[in-house]
């Protein structure tokens, strides 16, 4: 494998944890972030291989008017039917992760990050990351926030927390930790510090 050009940062957190709002200031700093759920709607473009192997697998009804994936039908077609998302995962997963690291290996930057939700459930794929940084929150703080983001009640919200990783095992992966329960200016002054840290560190990567 080639050596990546650029120090490379995942960049994870539980749902509703923040991950957005640190990545949006990271990239304040001149700092790229390339996400997974970006990559995830990229490897399924028209025209792609992704797109073709779902359609190859599930048939041309997954596709809307446009020849795109219709997104509500796929989510209708694998909710109930284990198989058949696994089928997907195994489809879209792969493709996900070397969309990523390719633009790793692509970026000029000092370091980049790859903001990777679902790291902790996936970090076999992942190991070649230099670093891992962790937005966390407690479990009650997640259910709050998810309550208000999404206008959902809390019994839902909470079992979308048992679908995810645990917050023990995300802080177990986890190299470095901002903490999102604070004030907009604590978060910002983490942000500055992990910056110089990270440009120090990618400074001597590879050497």
């Amino acid at each position: 494998m080639n050596r990546r050009r650029a120090y490379a940062v995942g960049l994870t957190g539980g749902i509703a944890a923040g991950k957005t709002a640190v990545a949006r200031r990271f990239e304040a700093l001149g700092v790229p972030v390339h996400d997974a759920d970006v990559a995830a709607r990229a490897v399924v473009e028209p025209g792609s291989e992704g797109l073709a192997a779902i359609v190859a697998a599930f048939g041309a009804q997954v596709l809307d008017a446009a020849g795109r994936l219709d997104r509500p039908a796929m989510r209708r077609r694998v909710f109930a039917d284990a198989a058949a998302k696994r089928q997907l995962e195994a489809i879209v997963h792969p493709r996900v992760r070397e969309w990523l690291h390719q633009r790793a290996i692509a970026e000029t930057a000092p370091y980049c990050l790859l903001a990777i939700p679902l790291l902790a459930e996936n970090i076999a794929h992942y190991r070649w990351l230099d670093r891992i940084l962790l937005v966390d929150v407690t479990e009650a703080v997640q259910i709050e926030r998810l309550c208000a983001r999404d206008g959902i009640d809390r019994p839902l919200a909470e079992r979308m927390l048992v679908h995810q990783a645990s917050r023990a095992e995300r802080l177990a992966l986890a190299d470095d930790i901002i903490d999102n329960s604070g004030s907009e200016a604590a978060l910002e002054a983490h942000v500055q510090a992990l910056h110089r840290r990270y440009l120090a560190l990618a400074a001597g990567h590879g050497q």
